[in-house]
């Protein structure tokens, strides 16, 4: 099992991983299987995203759960709930095709870290199968 670390620069960002994991593959290449990755924090996700532009996916999950809901939370653990809660409606888990040492995601996709809680320092466990 390998691992990549990724360094979050703002409070909540999405940041491209894609080039880790293609890095990753370049120094232990891979025929055909399943890339799984597993990211070790319960406040930021992975996902697969359009990554170009405006596009403001963390965004969209405030408007579903927006921060002043928590507004008069004023002990610490409740202070970060909406994080919690967006991190789990997108998961720590995904599995990517790899065919001949390549991703196979689709035209425009992207792998993503969505972090909700930076900035800081996330571990994101790789393993091949």
């Amino acid at each position: 099992m390998k691992k990549i670390i990724i360094k979050s620069k703002k409070l909540k960002e999405l940041i491209n991983i894609t080039p880790k994991l293609k890095d990753l593959l370049e120094k232990f290449p891979a025929e055909d299987g399943m890339l799984h990755l597993y990211l070790r924090h319960s406040t930021a996700a992975l996902t697969t995203a359009y990554l170009e532009g405006d596009l403001d996916v963390i965004g969209a999950f405030e408007v579903i759960i927006p921060a002043s809901s928590l507004a008069k939370a004023h002990t610490y653990h409740l202070g970060y709930l909406p994080a919690h809660v967006v991190a789990s409606m997108f998961g720590p888990y995904l599995a990517i095709p790899v065919v001949k040492n390549k991703l196979m995601l689709g035209e425009f996709l992207s792998v993503a870290l969505i972090e909700l809680n930076g900035p800081r320092k996330r571990e994101v466990l790789v393993d091949y199968r």
